[in-house]
């Protein structure tokens, strides 16, 4: 029986997956035409998974010898080209065993002696001349050369599209987290360093392996519910893609959660809080890959994205916004589409629970104290909680941020993720230019009846910054607009007073209630 793989590449025999045809359809028509041609995407969304399965399929087909290999091998020889070149062809070499290429389309048994800076251009000559077939190369995780390394690889291959072309590969792919536009970054920064604006400029295109649609994510789930009898609802379908914005590991590891570990019995359909549960385990659990992307959040070119993100910010302007911009994209923190936000909201959860994480240290109230019978949170005594932690510890908090920005945000945040953690959701809305961040308490609870029900508690967070007006008046418009949305009568605006000049913090953060534009009467925490 076939599983969700969220561990190393697919095999069709092994795992569901989606075909590759599908997620590169204008791959096969470039390979047809003998073109040199670029594919990236972020870790974890497949590239290994679709470049081996089409060379399977481009070998299987009779007409070509196709062969996937990856590159990262190599990054160990750093500038030394010469070294890196000898890996490159042994990673080859080892692939082409490892995928069991017959005897008259494998390379050589030997590569041909050449100085540095050539030994690729003659090994791969030499193959395709004793090669009977069309040779095509996947070089993946191309970006893992660096400097020199990585020059002499582009320039070889460039020269042999250009000079040699009858007697090189028909088709070249290059493939890893960046275009190859930005693998001046990868050479050490210097567009430079690479002789050229664009050391690969015989590529026809680069195509960006995206995410699966929400008919991809349904078929995938269908192949388990083919094999194995269980549904997943339209709900669930829904909720899955809502959460994931069909990120393939996510997508993977939402389905993999519920079936392995909740273990759900196969004659249950999969419904839509069987994915909020799996939401939240694969959130506390930080599996690898969603830890490798936490850790990136210390970088600085991260920062300078991430932080106006969360604090509802514009992003200014500086001399690295694109190349930062771009990085963050390329890593998939981030959407490849405008506006910039977040990948996706389970992205969006680990963040701030990173972020948040020194404070949530700090809460010693006990989760189960803002319970009522019925399981429903006490807000009334929840939000007096939190002003009482904001005066104590909230400003000594904000100060240590390495987000400053967006600290008073992520302080509040921490804090509700304490007490509402493991019996209740909260759902959050925030990006770039919003100056607001919009979030949703959901608890399930018992209703008076007996049947099951969900508590809903809206709240808008606004910061009033040096040298602005008070955000009063907008905020209480913005919440008017969330509470339209979430069609709730009532809901909590806090501000927090971020100026250098505002009252001490003992002095300021008090409540009261305020009326919205529309006339609802609301709660007003300023802190």
């Amino acid at each position: 029986m076939r599983y969700f793989n969220t561990a190393g590449p697919c095999v069709p025999t092994r795992h569901y997956m989606v075909p590759a045809q599908e997620r590169l359809p204008r791959a096969r028509g470039y390979i047809e035409q003998g073109q040199y041609f670029v594919v990236h995407a972020p870790r974890q969304t497949g590239k290994t998974t679709v470049l081996a399965a089409m060379a399977r399929e481009l070998t299987a087909s009779g007409r070509y010898a196709a062969l996937h290999f990856s590159c990262e091998s190599a990054e160990v020889a750093g500038e030394d080209y010469g070294q890196a070149e000898l890996l490159v062809l042994e990673a080859i070499r080892r692939s082409a065993e490892s995928a069991g290429l017959p005897d008259e389309l494998a390379p050589p048994a030997s590569w041909p002696d050449a100085v540095p800076g050539s030994r690729l251009t003659r090994g791969l000559t030499e193959w395709v001349r004793s090669c009977p077939r069309p040779l095509v190369l996947f070089f993946d995780e191309i970006d893992a050369l660096r400097g020199e390394s990585l020059r002499s690889v582009l320039r070889q291959l460039r020269d042999g599209f250009t000079v040699s072309r009858g007697g090189f590969p028909h088709a070249v792919v290059l493939c890893g987290l960046r275009d190859v536009r930005d693998y001046k970054a990868v050479s050490g920064g210097d567009p430079g360093r690479l002789g050229t604006s664009s050391p690969f400029n015989i590529k026809v295109a680069s195509l960006r392996l995206g995410d699966f649609t929400e008919a991809e994510v349904a078929e995938l789930y269908g192949q388990h519910t083919t094999e194995t009898g269980q549904d997943f609802t339209v709900d669930a379908l829904e909720r899955a893609f809502s959460f994931t914005q069909g990120q393939p590991w996510l997508v993977n590891a939402l389905a993999r959660e519920i079936v392995e570990e909740m273990g759900v019995p196969s004659d249950t359909p999969i419904t839509a809080e069987h994915m909020e549960e799996a939401k939240e385990r694969l959130v506390l659990a930080r599996a690898t890959h969603l830890d490798s992307l936490a850790a990136r959040l210390g970088e600085d070119r991260v920062r300078r994205v991430i932080q106006p993100v969360i604090a509802g910010e514009l992003l200014l302007p500086t001399d690295t916004y694109d190349d930062d911009l771009v990085y963050v994209r390329d890593l998939g923190l981030v959407a490849p589409d405008a506006p910039v936000r977040v990948a996706n909201p389970i992205y969006q959860e680990v963040i701030v629970r990173v972020l948040g994480n020194n404070t949530e240290g700090q809460v010693v109230a006990a989760p189960s104290s803002f319970r009522l019978p019925d399981g429903r949170i006490d807000m009334d005594k929840l939000l007096c909680s939190f002003a009482e932690f904001w005066r104590e510890n909230g400003e000594i908090l904000a100060t240590a941020s390495t987000y400053p920005e967006a600290a008073a945000q992520l302080v509040m945040m921490a804090y509700l993720h304490r007490i509402v953690n493991g019996a209740g959701f909260i759902d959050r809305e925030y990006g770039v230019g919003r100056r607001r961040v919009d979030l949703l308490i959901r608890q399930p609870y018992t209703a008076a009846d007996g049947s099951r029900a969900v508590q809903r508690e809206a709240l808008e967070l606004k910061v009033w910054r040096q040298g602005r007006t008070d955000p009063l008046a907008e905020g209480l418009a913005q919440l008017d607009d969330y509470l339209d949305r979430m069609e709730l009568s009532t809901g909590t605006l806090v501000v927090f007073d971020t100026r250098p000049q505002a009252a001490p913090v003992h002095e300021r953060t008090a409540f009261s209630q305020q009326t919205t534009p529309s006339g609802r009467s609301v709660t007003l925490l300023r802190a």
